[in-house]
Protein backbone atom coordinates (compact mmCIF):
# COMPACT_ATOMS: atom_id res chain seq x y z
CA UNK A 1 0.00 0.00 0.00
CA UNK A 2 1.60 3.11 -1.13
CA UNK A 3 -1.18 5.70 0.68
CA UNK A 4 -3.18 6.04 3.65
CA UNK A 5 -6.38 8.56 3.79
CA UNK A 6 -4.90 12.27 4.11
CA UNK A 7 -8.46 12.36 6.96
CA UNK A 8 -11.05 11.41 8.94
CA UNK A 9 -13.56 11.60 5.74
CA UNK A 10 -11.79 9.71 3.56
CA UNK A 11 -10.98 7.13 6.72
CA UNK A 12 -14.52 6.86 6.54
CA UNK A 13 -15.46 6.17 3.16
CA UNK A 14 -12.76 3.37 3.14
CA UNK A 15 -14.11 1.84 5.95
CA UNK A 16 -17.66 2.21 4.42
CA UNK A 17 -16.30 0.28 1.22
CA UNK A 18 -15.01 -2.48 3.16
CA UNK A 19 -18.23 -3.00 5.02
CA UNK A 20 -20.44 -2.46 2.17
CA UNK A 21 -18.98 -3.81 -0.63
CA UNK A 22 -18.85 -1.37 -3.74
CA UNK A 23 -21.16 1.74 -3.44
CA UNK A 24 -22.35 4.73 -5.79
CA UNK A 25 -21.33 7.99 -4.96
CA UNK A 26 -24.97 8.52 -3.94
CA UNK A 27 -25.20 5.59 -1.39
CA UNK A 28 -22.00 7.01 -0.05
CA UNK A 29 -23.35 10.40 0.35
CA UNK A 30 -26.43 8.99 2.25
CA UNK A 31 -24.16 7.48 4.53
CA UNK A 32 -21.42 10.39 5.61
CA UNK A 33 -22.36 13.91 6.40
CA UNK A 34 -20.73 15.75 3.52
CA UNK A 35 -22.24 18.17 0.74
CA UNK A 36 -22.24 16.39 -2.19
CA UNK A 37 -19.16 19.03 -3.70
CA UNK A 38 -17.53 17.68 -0.76
CA UNK A 39 -18.14 14.19 -1.20
CA UNK A 40 -16.77 14.59 -4.45
CA UNK A 41 -13.79 15.95 -4.20
CA UNK A 42 -12.58 13.30 -1.35
CA UNK A 43 -13.69 10.28 -3.53
CA UNK A 44 -11.54 11.99 -6.54
CA UNK A 45 -9.15 12.77 -3.98
CA UNK A 46 -9.15 8.49 -3.17
CA UNK A 47 -9.29 7.66 -6.84
CA UNK A 48 -6.09 9.87 -7.38
CA UNK A 49 -4.48 7.21 -4.84
CA UNK A 50 -5.01 4.59 -6.25
CA UNK A 51 -7.08 2.46 -2.60
CA UNK A 52 -10.27 3.15 -4.86
CA UNK A 53 -11.31 2.45 -7.75
CA UNK A 54 -14.43 2.91 -10.70
CA UNK A 55 -16.36 -0.35 -10.58
CA UNK A 56 -18.90 -0.16 -13.10
CA UNK A 57 -22.18 1.96 -13.39
CA UNK A 58 -24.07 2.14 -10.55
CA UNK A 59 -28.37 1.98 -10.50
CA UNK A 60 -29.95 4.48 -11.14
CA UNK A 61 -31.66 6.99 -9.10
CA UNK A 62 -32.70 9.18 -11.57
CA UNK A 63 -30.66 11.60 -13.62
CA UNK A 64 -27.55 10.66 -14.59
CA UNK A 65 -25.80 7.37 -14.18
CA UNK A 66 -23.18 7.72 -11.76
CA UNK A 67 -19.74 4.99 -11.17
CA UNK A 68 -19.60 2.53 -8.47
CA UNK A 69 -16.60 2.77 -6.68
CA UNK A 70 -14.99 0.08 -4.67
CA UNK A 71 -11.57 -0.72 -3.17
CA UNK A 72 -8.79 -1.58 -5.20
CA UNK A 73 -9.06 -5.05 -6.23
CA UNK A 74 -5.25 -5.51 -5.79
CA UNK A 75 -5.20 -5.08 -1.96
CA UNK A 76 -4.38 -7.80 -0.09
CA UNK A 77 -4.06 -8.08 4.02
CA UNK A 78 -2.70 -11.00 6.11
CA UNK A 79 -4.49 -12.32 9.21
CA UNK A 80 -2.18 -14.64 11.74
CA UNK A 81 -4.03 -15.90 14.32
CA UNK A 82 -1.31 -17.79 16.85
CA UNK A 83 -3.42 -20.61 19.38
CA UNK A 84 -1.69 -22.56 22.19
CA UNK A 85 -1.63 -25.37 20.41
CA UNK A 86 -2.18 -24.28 16.89
CA UNK A 87 -1.31 -21.26 13.79
CA UNK A 88 -3.92 -20.43 11.48
CA UNK A 89 -3.09 -18.15 8.33
CA UNK A 90 -5.18 -16.68 5.83
CA UNK A 91 -5.16 -13.82 3.46
CA UNK A 92 -8.09 -11.32 2.65
CA UNK A 93 -9.33 -9.04 -0.04
CA UNK A 94 -9.79 -5.60 1.18
CA UNK A 95 -13.36 -6.29 1.80
CA UNK A 96 -11.84 -9.10 4.41
CA UNK A 97 -13.45 -11.94 1.90
CA UNK A 98 -10.78 -15.00 3.35
CA UNK A 99 -9.40 -16.09 0.18
CA UNK A 100 -7.30 -18.30 1.18
CA UNK A 101 -6.65 -20.16 5.05
CA UNK A 102 -4.34 -23.38 6.22
CA UNK A 103 -3.79 -24.53 10.12
CA UNK A 104 -1.15 -25.81 11.20
CA UNK A 105 -1.04 -27.93 14.77
CA UNK A 106 1.63 -25.98 16.46
CA UNK A 107 2.87 -25.92 20.32
CA UNK A 108 2.55 -21.64 21.22
CA UNK A 109 5.46 -22.76 23.94
CA UNK A 110 7.96 -23.62 21.20
CA UNK A 111 8.94 -20.02 21.19
CA UNK A 112 8.23 -16.90 19.37
CA UNK A 113 11.33 -17.68 16.19
CA UNK A 114 9.67 -21.18 15.66
CA UNK A 115 6.61 -19.84 15.29
CA UNK A 116 6.41 -17.02 13.67
CA UNK A 117 8.89 -19.38 11.01
CA UNK A 118 6.60 -21.43 10.64
CA UNK A 119 3.56 -18.66 10.26
CA UNK A 120 5.46 -17.22 7.98
CA UNK A 121 6.40 -20.14 5.84
CA UNK A 122 2.34 -20.78 6.06
CA UNK A 123 1.88 -17.47 4.46
CA UNK A 124 4.90 -17.69 2.07
CA UNK A 125 2.69 -20.66 0.55
CA UNK A 126 -0.74 -18.85 0.38
CA UNK A 127 1.15 -16.17 -2.01
CA UNK A 128 2.56 -19.38 -3.89
CA UNK A 129 -1.29 -20.06 -5.31
CA UNK A 130 -1.49 -16.86 -6.69
CA UNK A 131 -3.66 -15.23 -4.56
CA UNK A 132 -1.14 -12.45 -3.42
CA UNK A 133 2.07 -10.59 -4.52
CA UNK A 134 2.46 -8.92 -1.36
CA UNK A 135 0.60 -7.81 1.61
CA UNK A 136 -0.26 -4.30 2.29
CA UNK A 137 -0.67 -5.25 6.19
CA UNK A 138 -0.62 -7.80 8.61
CA UNK A 139 -2.74 -8.69 12.02
CA UNK A 140 -1.50 -10.84 14.39
CA UNK A 141 -3.10 -12.63 17.34
CA UNK A 142 -1.17 -14.37 20.33
CA UNK A 143 -2.41 -16.19 23.17
CA UNK A 144 -1.83 -13.98 26.01
CA UNK A 145 -1.84 -10.09 27.28
CA UNK A 146 -0.20 -7.68 24.89
CA UNK A 147 0.88 -4.23 25.47
CA UNK A 148 -0.89 -2.73 22.28
CA UNK A 149 0.65 0.30 21.81
CA UNK A 150 3.92 -1.32 21.09
CA UNK A 151 2.81 -4.41 19.91
CA UNK A 152 4.78 -6.81 22.89
CA UNK A 153 3.56 -9.52 24.41
CA UNK A 154 3.79 -9.11 28.44
CA UNK A 155 3.83 -11.90 30.91
CA UNK A 156 1.59 -14.52 29.07
CA UNK A 157 1.65 -17.32 31.60
CA UNK A 158 1.49 -20.38 28.94
CA UNK A 159 3.93 -18.58 26.69
CA UNK A 160 7.28 -18.69 28.38
CA UNK A 161 10.05 -16.93 26.20
CA UNK A 162 7.32 -14.76 24.65
CA UNK A 163 7.54 -11.89 27.13
CA UNK A 164 8.28 -8.53 25.80
CA UNK A 165 9.22 -10.26 22.42
CA UNK A 166 9.32 -7.74 19.75
CA UNK A 167 6.35 -8.84 17.83
CA UNK A 168 5.23 -6.13 15.45
CA UNK A 169 8.59 -5.01 14.93
CA UNK A 170 10.51 -8.05 13.88
CA UNK A 171 7.11 -9.26 11.58
CA UNK A 172 7.04 -5.87 9.97
CA UNK A 173 10.36 -6.89 8.77
CA UNK A 174 10.03 -9.97 7.59
CA UNK A 175 6.72 -8.93 5.71
CA UNK A 176 7.85 -5.64 4.35
CA UNK A 177 4.35 -4.08 5.46
CA UNK A 178 2.65 -2.52 8.69
CA UNK A 179 1.83 -5.41 12.03
CA UNK A 180 -0.93 -4.87 14.53
CA UNK A 181 -0.58 -7.09 17.29
CA UNK A 182 -3.36 -8.10 19.97
CA UNK A 183 -4.59 -10.51 22.28
CA UNK A 184 -6.44 -13.52 19.90
CA UNK A 185 -9.40 -13.41 22.05
CA UNK A 186 -9.74 -9.82 21.31
CA UNK A 187 -9.49 -10.82 17.64
CA UNK A 188 -12.24 -13.23 18.01
CA UNK A 189 -14.48 -10.50 19.05
CA UNK A 190 -13.66 -8.60 16.38
CA UNK A 191 -14.05 -11.47 14.02
CA UNK A 192 -17.45 -12.04 14.70
CA UNK A 193 -18.64 -8.52 15.40
CA UNK A 194 -17.17 -7.91 11.44
CA UNK A 195 -18.65 -10.91 9.81
CA UNK A 196 -19.98 -12.99 12.34
CA UNK A 197 -23.10 -13.20 14.81
CA UNK A 198 -22.19 -9.79 16.76
CA UNK A 199 -22.53 -7.43 13.80
CA UNK A 200 -25.47 -5.59 14.60
CA UNK A 201 -24.03 -5.41 18.26
CA UNK A 202 -22.19 -2.45 19.99
CA UNK A 203 -21.72 -4.11 23.35
CA UNK A 204 -20.79 -7.59 24.10
CA UNK A 205 -18.92 -10.20 25.47
CA UNK A 206 -16.69 -13.03 23.06
CA UNK A 207 -15.41 -15.91 25.29
CA UNK A 208 -13.28 -17.99 24.06
CA UNK A 209 -12.43 -21.55 25.32
CA UNK A 210 -9.63 -23.55 23.84
CA UNK A 211 -6.43 -24.71 25.55
CA UNK A 212 -7.17 -21.65 28.32
CA UNK A 213 -10.05 -19.50 28.51
CA UNK A 214 -10.39 -15.49 27.65
CA UNK A 215 -12.88 -12.62 27.15
CA UNK A 216 -12.91 -9.79 24.68
CA UNK A 217 -14.79 -7.52 26.11
CA UNK A 218 -16.64 -4.94 23.27
CA UNK A 219 -17.51 -1.36 24.38
CA UNK A 220 -19.62 1.07 21.90
CA UNK A 221 -18.11 -1.09 19.03
CA UNK A 222 -14.40 -0.72 20.11
CA UNK A 223 -12.66 -3.60 21.98
CA UNK A 224 -11.70 -3.20 25.98
CA UNK A 225 -8.09 -4.00 26.28
CA UNK A 226 -7.99 -2.18 29.90
CA UNK A 227 -4.79 -0.08 31.37
CA UNK A 228 -2.15 -2.91 30.73
CA UNK A 229 -3.49 -4.77 27.81
CA UNK A 230 -4.77 -7.89 30.26
CA UNK A 231 -8.95 -6.75 30.06
CA UNK A 232 -10.98 -9.77 29.78
CA UNK A 233 -8.33 -12.56 31.59
CA UNK A 234 -11.62 -14.27 32.82
CA UNK A 235 -9.71 -17.70 32.87
CA UNK A 236 -8.08 -16.84 35.95
CA UNK A 237 -10.83 -15.88 38.06
CA UNK A 238 -11.56 -17.87 40.79
CA UNK A 239 -14.47 -21.01 40.97
CA UNK A 240 -12.98 -22.82 43.68
CA UNK A 241 -10.81 -21.30 46.82
CA UNK A 242 -10.10 -25.23 47.11
CA UNK A 243 -9.63 -26.12 43.73
CA UNK A 244 -7.11 -27.41 41.46
CA UNK A 245 -3.44 -25.81 41.17
CA UNK A 246 -3.37 -23.24 38.05
CA UNK A 247 -0.68 -22.77 35.95
CA UNK A 248 -0.64 -19.19 36.98
CA UNK A 249 0.31 -19.93 40.54
CA UNK A 250 -3.07 -19.55 41.96
CA UNK A 251 -5.50 -22.31 42.90
CA UNK A 252 -9.24 -23.10 41.99
CA UNK A 253 -8.97 -20.75 38.55
CA UNK A 254 -11.78 -21.41 35.97
CA UNK A 255 -8.95 -22.45 33.27
CA UNK A 256 -8.09 -25.03 35.78
CA UNK A 257 -11.04 -26.61 35.96
CA UNK A 258 -12.57 -26.41 32.75
CA UNK A 259 -11.02 -25.04 29.60
CA UNK A 260 -9.07 -27.99 26.43
CA UNK A 261 -6.57 -29.19 28.44
CA UNK A 262 -8.42 -29.63 32.01
CA UNK A 263 -11.47 -30.89 29.96
CA UNK A 264 -8.71 -33.69 27.92
CA UNK A 265 -6.95 -34.58 31.49
CA UNK A 266 -10.10 -35.61 33.03
CA UNK A 267 -11.48 -37.70 30.33
CA UNK A 268 -8.47 -39.29 30.69
CA UNK A 269 -8.48 -39.79 34.28
CA UNK A 270 -12.35 -41.10 34.07
CA UNK A 271 -11.30 -43.68 30.84
CA UNK A 272 -8.42 -45.02 33.33
CA UNK A 273 -10.71 -45.06 36.19
CA UNK A 274 -12.71 -47.10 34.54
CA UNK A 275 -15.61 -45.16 34.26
CA UNK A 276 -15.89 -44.23 31.01
CA UNK A 277 -15.73 -47.62 28.47
CA UNK A 278 -16.00 -45.20 25.16
CA UNK A 279 -13.13 -42.77 26.34
CA UNK A 280 -11.34 -45.71 27.73
CA UNK A 281 -11.29 -47.41 24.14
CA UNK A 282 -10.28 -43.97 22.20
CA UNK A 283 -7.69 -43.02 25.20
CA UNK A 284 -5.85 -46.69 24.51
CA UNK A 285 -6.02 -46.34 20.31
CA UNK A 286 -4.61 -42.79 20.40
CA UNK A 287 -2.90 -42.90 23.39
CA UNK A 288 -4.27 -39.25 24.86
CA UNK A 289 -8.04 -37.89 24.67
CA UNK A 290 -8.60 -34.35 23.38
CA UNK A 291 -11.81 -32.50 23.99
CA UNK A 292 -12.82 -33.40 20.23
CA UNK A 293 -12.81 -36.96 21.76
CA UNK A 294 -15.12 -36.40 24.73
CA UNK A 295 -17.27 -34.32 21.93
CA UNK A 296 -17.74 -37.41 20.07
CA UNK A 297 -17.95 -39.46 22.97
CA UNK A 298 -20.90 -37.14 24.31
CA UNK A 299 -22.27 -37.49 20.83
CA UNK A 300 -22.49 -41.34 20.78
CA UNK A 301 -24.32 -40.72 24.11
CA UNK A 302 -21.56 -41.58 26.73
CA UNK A 303 -23.32 -40.36 29.83
CA UNK A 304 -19.50 -39.95 31.41
CA UNK A 305 -18.48 -37.45 29.45
CA UNK A 306 -22.12 -35.50 29.17
CA UNK A 307 -21.53 -35.31 32.45
CA UNK A 308 -17.64 -33.65 32.16
CA UNK A 309 -19.29 -30.88 29.51
CA UNK A 310 -22.43 -30.07 31.60
CA UNK A 311 -20.33 -29.49 34.59
CA UNK A 312 -17.73 -27.66 32.96
CA UNK A 313 -20.76 -25.45 31.31
CA UNK A 314 -21.83 -24.91 35.16
CA UNK A 315 -18.05 -23.68 36.10
CA UNK A 316 -18.26 -21.05 32.45
CA UNK A 317 -21.81 -20.06 33.37
CA UNK A 318 -20.78 -18.91 37.12
CA UNK A 319 -18.57 -16.92 35.86
CA UNK A 320 -20.41 -15.16 33.14
CA UNK A 321 -23.16 -14.39 35.18
CA UNK A 322 -21.19 -11.98 37.25
CA UNK A 323 -19.77 -10.70 33.84
CA UNK A 324 -22.98 -9.94 32.81
CA UNK A 325 -24.30 -8.78 36.11
CA UNK A 326 -21.52 -6.01 35.65
CA UNK A 327 -21.11 -5.26 32.36
CA UNK A 328 -25.04 -5.65 31.29
CA UNK A 329 -23.82 -7.19 27.59
CA UNK A 330 -26.17 -6.85 24.77
CA UNK A 331 -24.81 -10.95 23.80
CA UNK A 332 -22.67 -13.41 24.69
CA UNK A 333 -20.56 -15.47 22.05
CA UNK A 334 -19.24 -18.66 22.80
CA UNK A 335 -15.95 -19.32 20.50
CA UNK A 336 -12.82 -21.88 20.52
CA UNK A 337 -11.53 -25.12 20.14
CA UNK A 338 -14.07 -26.50 23.45
CA UNK A 339 -17.40 -25.05 21.13
CA UNK A 340 -17.06 -28.21 19.55
CA UNK A 341 -19.11 -30.01 22.31
CA UNK A 342 -22.06 -27.55 21.10
CA UNK A 343 -25.39 -27.21 22.92
CA UNK A 344 -24.59 -29.61 25.98
CA UNK A 345 -22.14 -26.93 27.05
CA UNK A 346 -24.16 -23.82 25.78
CA UNK A 347 -27.11 -25.38 27.59
CA UNK A 348 -25.31 -25.37 30.88
CA UNK A 349 -23.59 -22.38 30.73
CA UNK A 350 -27.13 -20.55 29.65
CA UNK A 351 -28.85 -22.24 32.68
CA UNK A 352 -26.29 -20.75 35.41
CA UNK A 353 -26.39 -17.17 33.61
CA UNK A 354 -30.19 -16.92 33.62
CA UNK A 355 -30.20 -18.48 37.19
CA UNK A 356 -28.02 -16.40 38.65
CA UNK A 357 -27.95 -12.73 37.28
CA UNK A 358 -30.65 -10.59 37.34
CA UNK A 359 -33.67 -10.59 35.37
CA UNK A 360 -33.24 -6.95 33.94
CA UNK A 361 -30.04 -8.19 32.83
CA UNK A 362 -30.62 -11.46 31.02
CA UNK A 363 -34.54 -11.15 30.09
CA UNK A 364 -33.70 -10.09 26.31
CA UNK A 365 -29.76 -11.56 26.38
CA UNK A 366 -29.05 -13.90 23.76
CA UNK A 367 -26.05 -16.51 24.76
CA UNK A 368 -25.28 -17.64 21.38
CA UNK A 369 -22.28 -19.98 19.87
CA UNK A 370 -19.92 -18.13 17.07
CA UNK A 371 -20.79 -18.24 14.01
CA UNK A 372 -17.40 -18.19 12.23
CA UNK A 373 -15.20 -20.93 13.61
CA UNK A 374 -11.64 -21.00 12.73
CA UNK A 375 -11.38 -17.66 10.88
CA UNK A 376 -12.54 -15.99 12.92
CA UNK A 377 -9.53 -14.90 14.60
CA UNK A 378 -7.60 -14.08 11.10
CA UNK A 379 -10.43 -12.29 9.89
CA UNK A 380 -10.20 -9.92 13.44
CA UNK A 381 -6.54 -9.96 12.81
CA UNK A 382 -7.31 -8.35 9.08
CA UNK A 383 -9.96 -5.87 10.44
CA UNK A 384 -7.81 -4.97 12.88
CA UNK A 385 -4.83 -4.05 10.37
CA UNK A 386 -7.31 -2.61 7.90
CA UNK A 387 -8.89 -0.22 10.98
CA UNK A 388 -5.25 0.69 11.27
CA UNK A 389 -4.64 1.10 7.27
CA UNK A 390 -8.07 2.86 6.92
CA UNK A 391 -6.94 5.57 9.45
CA UNK A 392 -5.33 9.29 8.52
CA UNK A 393 -1.83 8.75 8.50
Amino acid sequence: MTARPANAHQARLLRLLRDGGPSSRAQLGDLVDLSRSKLAVEVDRLLETGLVVADGLAASRGGRRSHNIRLAPALRFLGIDIGATSIDVAVTNAELEVLGHLNHPMDVREGPVAIFEQALSMATKLKATGLAEGFDGAGIGVPGPVRFPEGVPVAPPIMPGWDGFPVREALSQDLGCPVMVDNDVNLMAVGEQHAGVARSVADFLCIKIGTGIGCGIVVGGEVYRGTTGSAGDIGHIQVDPYGRACACGNKGCLEAHFSGAALARDAEDAARAGRSPELAERLVAAGRLTAVDVAAAAAAGDTTSLELIREGGDRVGQVIAGLVSFFNPGLVVIGGGVTGLGHTLLASVRTQVYRRSLPLATGNLPIVLGELGAVAGVIGAARLISDHLFSPA
